[in-house]
C-alpha cells in the first residue's frame, strides 16, 4: 500500500454506484469514464484499536475490516460508504492508499490504477492475511482473472495490511 500527503478529505463517492455484481454479491462501478489515479472515496467507518479488535467475536460475519499501518481498523460496516463495496480481483483495477488528511489523521483513499470505463466493475487486491491455521482454500476467489491466484490471501512474499474484506 502507498502512503503520500493528502490536502483535502473529501468523503463523498459520487465515481461510484454500488449494484449487482457477477464477481460477489454487490460491487462497486464506475459512474463515468475515470483515467488513472481517479480518486474514488475515503474508506469510512468505525475505528477499532487493536485491542478492540482482538477482544471482539466476528464469528464469521460479513466484514468490511481494513487495517491500516498505525494498526488502527476501520470497519466499513460501521459508518462506511459505497467504498467497501469494492471486491477482490487478482488483477485490481484500482488500490488503496494511505494518506493524512488535514487534521493528520490516517485515511485510506481508494483510486484507479488504469483508466476505467462507466459501468466497469471496481476492483482492488484485497491481500488477506489469515489467522494461524487457515488454509488458502478458507478464501476461494473467484474473480476469473487470467492471473487468479484461487484465493484472496496475499502471495506469501507480500505483507499486506488488510484483515478483511466485503
Amino acid at each position: 500500500m502507498k502512503k503520500r500527503k493528502s490536502t483535502s478529505s473529501p468523503s463523498s463517492t459520487p465515481c461510484i454506484r454500488v449494484a449487482q455484481s457477477g464477481i460477489h454479491g454487490l460491487g462497486a462501478f464506475a459512474t463515468r469514464d475515470l483515467p488513472a489515479e481517479a480518486f474514488l472515496g475515503l474508506y469510512e467507518g468505525r475505528r477499532y484499536t487493536p485491542a478492540q479488535i482482538a477482544a471482539k467475536d466476528w464469528n464469521d460475519q460479513l466484514t468490511y475490516l481494513f487495517k491500516l499501518s498505525n494498526d488502527e481498523t476501520i470497519d466499513g460496516a460501521k459508518g462506511g460508504n459505497a467504498t467497501r463495496h469494492l471486491n477482490h480481483s487478482c488483477d485490481p483495477n484500482c488500490e488503496a492508499v494511505e494518506d493524512y488528511d488535514d487534521s493528520g489523521e490516517l485515511v485510506l483513499r481508494f483510486q484507479t490504477l488504469v483508466a476505467v470505463d462507466a459501468g466497469d466493475e471496481l476492483f482492488i487486491d484485497y491481500g488477506l492475511t489469515a489467522d494461524d491455521g487457515s488454509l488458502a482454500s478458507d478464501y476461494v476467489c473467484y474473480c476469473g482473472a487470467a492471473t487468479c491466484r484461487g484465493t484472496m490471501l496475499a502471495p506469501p512474499e507480500e505483507v499486506p495490511d488488510q484483515v478483511g474484506g466485503p
